[in-house]
């Protein structure tokens, strides 16, 4: 059974090795986003996954094929031994899919990459709302500008 999308965004907008987390975290939470009905190798290996992302690496660059946190996969990947055990969930929208990789728990995310499927663009991603503490809101107009000139 997979992971619920939105336990897998906010797991991804936690790992902060991953530079496009939050661009991956609302492609995974928009509504048109669907789990792949096909995930061969939902059970994987670290190693597997390594020769299969240098390869796509490749084809993507010289099929300029856009993509997102694709270096930050590898380099995860390469810190991690070969026969780790880990599991992939693949989500697709619109000429797009994500892969994502945790040890199990949907909690730890391992590396995460999104792409574009042949030579079309990746979707426009609207920002997520940040979340913990809320700030102050708008400061009162009545506030004196230190630098304000004349």
């Amino acid at each position: 059974m997979p992971i619920p999308r939105r336990q897998l965004a906010a797991s991804i907008r936690t790992a902060l090795h991953i530079t496009d987390r939050d661009a991956i975290a609302a492609f995974v939470l928009d509504e048109s986003t669907v789990f792949a009905p096909h995930n061969p190798f939902a059970r994987t290996s670290v190693g597997a996954q390594r020769q299969v992302w240098t390869g796509y690496q490749r084809e993507f660059y010289f099929s300029n094929i856009a993509s997102l946190g694709l270096a930050c996969l590898l380099n995860a990947l390469c810190a991690r031994p070969d026969d780790e055990a880990i599991v992939q969930e693949i989500l697709q929208a619109d000429g797009c899919r994500a892969y994502m990789y945790h040890p199990g728990d949907g909690c730890q995310i391992i590396g995460a990459v999104l792409h574009a499927k042949g030579t079309g663009a990746l979707p426009v991603i609207k920002p997520l709302p940040r979340g913990g503490r809320r700030g102050r809101g708008q400061r009162s107009a009545l506030q004196l500008d230190l630098f304000a000139v004349g």
